[in-house]
């Protein structure tokens, strides 16, 4: 009998494992490689028009161009005819216990279908609840149930959309005592669960393991390589006792190191610079995409040899 139903439990375990294959095939194939890009801001707009930088690619902020009409979406559109785009958003909340907001969701994929982007991302967090946006990414417990209720609104955004999002692990400053497994396990199970892409933030990787004292190379062990479709890179500010994600200076020099890990474990990603705040001319953030290409050159030629 109890032979039977571990077969029976095999048996469903199999299928499982057959239905998110099949929902990951139905929800598209792997974004491609697009190479170096940027985070898309209003100052650099004319810049972008009149020098054509050495940029593959933008990252648009996705509520900056959730609007009816106006100079953003006439911006985008120009910028969308020469250089593919990814829409980065700030506000699903996948993780909410709040109900999805479906205008919300409705406004992304109307943004989506004017601009074709290479694919949607978002954060692995949530932002709000009770109708307050704390306008925040914070983070999750890392439990069973917390990890069936996002796979649960994962798929339902998906299905709305029509396509696999992409989520990013965002720093954080506090932990939940508890939470049942690591950063990086609740992540590889969502993406098992969901079929969903990931966004690695090595800064935010970086930010974390200092926060909570644990090893970044295992947070870039424990993820699943084939999911990954994009590096983020950014600076922070260290405060000794610990470090806020800012988003407002040049990456530093230990960022870069464990994005050298990051190539050698997952090799050729997809990369872009982030600058929120005190954002520097144009050229300035082309210099520093610039140093992105060659250290993944040079990484990725050490790696093969």
């Amino acid at each position: 009998m109890h032979a039977e139903r571990q077969g029976h439990a095999d048996t469903q375990g199999h299928a499982a494992a057959l239905g998110i294959e099949q929902r990951a095939a139905e929800l598209g194939a792997k974004p491609p490689y697009l190479g170096f890009g940027l985070g898309l801001r209003p100052q650099h707009y004319q810049d972008i028009f009149d020098t054509a930088p050495n940029v593959d690619w933008f990252e648009v902020v996705s509520e900056n161009y959730m609007v009816p009409g106006g100079k953003p979406l006439q911006m985008l559109d120009r910028i969308r005819a020469d250089y593919p785009i990814v829409m980065h958003g700030v506000s699903l909340s996948i993780a909410s216990t709040a109900p999805v907001n479906m205008g919300y969701l409705r406004d992304l994929k109307a943004l989506a279908k004017r601009s074709d982007p290479v694919f949607i991302s978002d954060h692995l967090c949530w932002t709000g609840v009770h109708g307050v946006n704390l306008h925040d990414l914070l983070p999750v417990p890392y439990t069973r149930e917390a990890l069936d209720h996002v796979a649960a609104r994962v798929h339902h955004v998906q299905e709305f959309l029509g396509q696999a999002i992409a989520l990013e692990n965002v720093s954080s400053y506090v932990q939940f005592s508890h939470s049942e497994m690591s950063e990086w396990e609740f992540i590889a199970e969502l993406t098992k669960r969901t079929g969903c892409w990931l966004v690695f933030d090595v800064n935010n990787v970086f930010v974390s393991a200092f926060n909570h004292e644990f090893d970044a190379h295992e947070f870039i062990a424990g993820v699943p390589k084939e999911r990954i479709v994009q590096f983020h890179l950014a600076g922070h500010e260290h405060n000794m006792s610990h470090i806020v994600d800012t988003h407002d200076a040049l990456v530093c020099d230990e960022v870069w190191d464990l994005y050298r890990s990051a190539l050698r474990h997952f090799g050729a990603v997809s990369a872009i610079i982030e600058r929120d705040d005190h954002i520097p001319p144009l050229a300035e953030l082309v210099a520093e995409l610039d140093v992105a290409r060659r250290v993944a050159a040079e990484t990725l030629q050490n790696a093969a040899t």
